[in-house]
């Protein structure tokens, strides 16, 4: 994994390309690849690369250029899980390689095949490839939106990068906030409307996007989106394909020149990569490593929800001993998860998920210790249909996006005369509504077949669209590598046309998903019912980040003040019910958080606000 970025600008290389804008930006990219760092610049572009070394180690030097072919030049982020097949099929047609990278096989693919390359791909990328000849720049990015890849116009020039950060280091590019930005952040965060990079002219080629660039301008192109075909393998074959889906995808992402490692929470998504990953270290003499997030005096605190039913450490533990890893438990402090909500923020460049971010930023900083690689479980829940807006039909047939139905209450935060302009409850509708009309559904579906193709639509736009980002800014913060499986896009595509009833089979969430796995997990773990991520249940966070905030009302020139109505977070502190901010986790002391997370945010970045 690493970190790209680049201009083109023509002949105006003394405006935006100059040395020191080149080196503030590549160094915001050094923890995404802190292994090598290159430069590639002619008349009219600049390319950089930061690397984290995963494949051919010793190769695969970016930005790359073929000795046979100068005429491209690429910078990638990613991982090809198809590389020697793609190799094969190059071979064939007379080409010839030099190294073992998966970079070679997607460059001299682009060579071949041009922009219809990103059909041929299976794996997850970013990357950008500047054609000498015709002047021009390819960018593209994987179908499923696991790498990012942000981009800006102005002044005639064009600037990309893997994170926001990279675009900020640019003297020229300012944090604004408009109208828009504020909705995003007040309304919508710690989501993120797909395309949006929050601040005014920042953008992002979306999931299954490929762009074009040259004197003319930006031109992009959905090469992808889910489609609805109809499903003809009966229940059994069902099966048995997810069976072979999910094994061969697993297997696909084990494969890497450095230490591999897994997420090990006890639910059913992370025990079965790592079930299949154990197997596989059997098979070489080696012993897996795995890794279970948690926290002080967890169990002592801990109180089942409709949401989280059961703790997790009892289900570690029985798949500690099934697996005969090597496990290591991480129990993070209290005041540690509150002093990384802002080195959180640092890493995703703008508000997150409030301890859910800064929780996964300590994870992957003491998993690091041990490995390059790990791989994850995200993504199950929203291609399997895991999550309670799913399965509950009353939830299911709310109107608006399921994880977060509290518009009003947030509205309630702004200040009149920021409100006055934000016309909040339209600005997501709007967003919703765009979602829906997107969804590939078939004619004759029945009416809770095409809810719920909406619903995998909603779920895989935005929901998952965040915690891909959580994911990939808190582990590349700490140069760990992390895969996720269950984004393959074969199995997403399989999956989209599948009936409700066979996903739902025997009543259980991932019914479909825990048939098809059935004796790779002991039983108890196979038909336990969902527990999401782990959050503290301590009352210390609540009690440290009320401190925070009472101590940020006492002052008069927060920016956070700006924005959001004084005696609305002095209720916030008051008050005991529990309105989720987002999701399943965030309840009102990680709304607290969330808005010390806005106002460091609006501080360390000196976002200027500038209503229209």
């Amino acid at each position: 994994m690493c970190g790209i970025a680049g201009i083109v600008d023509g002949e105006n290389r003394l405006t935006y390309r100059n040395p020191q804008a080149m080196e503030a930006m590549m160094q915001t990219m050094k923890r995404r690849g802190p292994d090598q760092q290159h430069t590639y610049t002619d008349a009219s572009v600049t390319l950089l690369h930061a690397r984290l070394s995963v494949m051919d180690i010793e190769h695969g030097i970016q930005p790359m250029q073929l000795k046979g072919n100068p005429r491209y030049i690429m910078v990638y982020n990613g991982e090809l899980y198809n590389t020697e097949e793609l190799r094969r099929e190059l071979k064939e047609k007379g080409y010839s390689f030099q190294e073992t990278s998966d970079t070679e096989v997607l460059l001299q693919a682009f060579i071949e095949w041009k922009e219809n390359v990103v059909e041929k791909l299976n794996g997850i990328f970013a990357f950008a490839v500047w054609d000498n000849k015709e002047r021009r720049l390819f960018m593209a990015r994987d179908r499923m939106g696991v790498k990012p890849l942000f981009y800006t116009l102005q002044d005639g020039a064009m600037i990309f990068a893997s994170e926001i950060k990279t675009l900020l280091a640019h003297p020229r590019i300012d944090p604004v906030l408009h109208a828009d930005g504020i909705a995003e952040i007040m309304l919508i965060g710690p989501g993120r409307t797909p395309g949006y990079g929050v601040f005014h002219n920042i953008r992002e080629v979306k999931p299954g996007q490929y762009a074009w660039y040259d004197h003319q301008g930006m031109r992009l192109t959905t090469y992808y989106h889910l489609q609805d075909i109809a499903h003809t393998d009966d229940f059994e074959t069902t099966v048995q394909t997810v069976h072979d889906l999910v094994l061969d995808a697993i297997r696909r992402q084990l494969v890497a020149d450095v230490d591999v490692a897994t997420f090990l929470s006890g639910g059913l998504d992370s025990s079965i990569i790592s079930a299949v990953a154990a197997r596989e270290f059997k098979k070489q003499g080696k012993t897996l490593h795995t890794f279970s997030v948690n926290y002080e005096d967890n169990e002592k605190y801990f109180h089942a929800t409709k949401f989280q039913p059961n703790s997790d450490q009892h289900y570690i533990a029985v798949m500690q001993d099934f697996l005969q890893s090597e496990h290591h438990n991480i129990v993070l402090k209290t005041e540690d998860l509150v002093d990384a909500l802002y080195t959180a923020v640092d890493a995703r460049d703008l508000p997150g998920m409030a301890d859910v971010d800064s929780s996964l930023l300590l994870f992957c900083k003491e998993i690091r210790k041990y490995c390059t690689v790990a791989l994850s479980g995200e993504c199950a829940d929203e291609i399997f249909g895991g999550y309670p807006w799913y399965r509950d039909p009353k939830i299911r047939s709310a109107y608006g996006f399921p994880w977060a139905q509290s518009t009003k209450y947030r509205m309630s935060f702004l200040k009149d005369e920021l409100a006055e302009h934000i016309n909040g409850v339209t600005y997501v509708d709007q967003r919703y509504q765009e979602t829906l009309k997107q969804s590939d559904i078939l004619c004759g579906r029945s009416k809770e077949e095409r809810r719920l193709r909406e619903m995998v639509n909603l779920n895989m736009k935005w929901f998952m669209q965040t915690l891909l980002d959580r994911k990939d800014r808190m582990s590349m913060y700490n140069s760990l590598e992390v895969r996720v499986p269950f984004c393959d896009m074969r199995i997403a595509q399989y999956l989209y046309s599948i009936p409700w009833e066979f996903k739902d089979y025997q009543g259980y969430e991932k019914g479909l998903l825990r048939e098809a796995v059935k004796g790779l997990l002991p039983d108890e773990v196979l038909w336990r019912k969902k527990s999401p991520y782990p959050k503290t249940w301590h009352p210390k966070y609540r009690e440290l980040v009320s401190k925070q905030m009472e101590e940020l009302l006492a002052q008069c020139d927060e920016p956070l003040l700006q924005i959001v109505k004084k005696e609305k977070l002095q209720e916030l502190l008051r008050e005991d019910r529990s309105i989720p901010w987002y999701g399943q986790l965030m309840n009102t002391p990680q709304t607290i958080a969330y808005l010390l997370q806005v106002n460091y945010w609006m501080k360390k970045l000196q976002v200027q606000i500038q209503i229209q």
